[in-house]
């Protein structure tokens, strides 16, 4: 394992293991609103102190953006870790247990190494660049569908966003008749992973943040699918329109969105 891997595994085992013991102390549970339908836990905080201090510890000119603390800016900015402590939060709040902490490093700007961690499930979503994919030190690739027929997507609703919801019911109502089946489950690094592990064959959202998917991303690219944006571009990682599959289900996704894209998400 990549030695920057290993630290990232370090501390999302660490994380991990915090957020699932409160999982099971409700009361110890404290919720505060970040803004509209935007939720934070003394847990997620908790968790993302523990994750910075273990890199800073191993590497401590490297950068930092993180959900709830923002950008930690080091001398060393070719390194910059993109740590999401807990995401899921609403599901960890209502007692869904379906969330992940997610932690991935780019080094020159590029994405190099990817954690999402599953702390109630124990499974463990790891890649390097260049070195494939895995699960549990399994090797996972995305699956071989070749069209929408037949696919499970996964998707997430503009909760952030509810002025695209129009936009974004005519992209589910036009895949979901293709498709065999949508899910929701409200982890955008779980379902990215998933589509990875070819649980998934598909996945489109819009509005993420770069904590949101960067190492999602790399689990997909890995284990040899295609992350875009809406119009099949790069700029999924600003936009935060991002579509997630093989290259031949991916190219179907794109076709069945691209008539309800908005002129603001087109320039985007």
């Amino acid at each position: 394992m990549h030695p920057m891997l290993n630290i990232a595994v370090r501390a999302a085992r660490s994380a991990g293991n915090v957020i699932a013991r409160t999982f099971e102390q409700t009361d110890k549970i404290e919720i505060e609103a970040k803004g509209s339908n935007d939720f934070v836990t003394n847990v997620d905080t908790q968790a993302e102190q523990i994750i910075i201090d273990t890199i800073l510890k191993s590497y401590p000119d490297h950068s930092i953006i993180s959900e709830e603390r923002g950008i930690i800016a080091g001398k060393d900015a070719d390194y910059q870790w993109v740590i999401d402590p807990l995401d899921g939060t609403t599901n960890f709040v209502k007692g869904i247990p379906h969330f992940a902490v997610s932690i991935a490093l780019k080094v020159k700007g590029k994405l190099d190494q990817a954690v999402i961690y599953d702390p109630i499930r124990g499974e463990l979503f790891t890649a390097s660049r260049g070195k494939g994919a895995q699960l549990n030190n399994v090797r996972i690739r995305v699956n071989n569908m070749k069209e929408l027929n037949g696919t499970v997507l996964a998707t997430g609703f503009p909760f952030k966003q509810k002025a695209s919801i129009d936009a974004y019911l005519g992209m589910f109502k036009d895949l979901f008749a293709k498709t065999a089946d949508m899910r929701r489950a409200g982890s955008a690094a779980l379902d990215l992973a998933y589509v990875a592990a070819g649980r998934i064959d598909g996945y489109f959202e819009l509005g993420l943040k770069p904590w949101d998917t960067a190492a999602g991303e790399l689990l997909v690219i890995e284990a040899g699918g295609l992350v875009c944006d809406f119009t099949g571009g790069n700029n999924h990682a600003k936009s935060g329109n991002t579509v997630a599959a093989n290259a031949r289900v991916l190219k179907n996704i794109l076709t069945d969105i691209r008539p309800h894209l908005t002129p603001a998400m087109k320039k985007l």
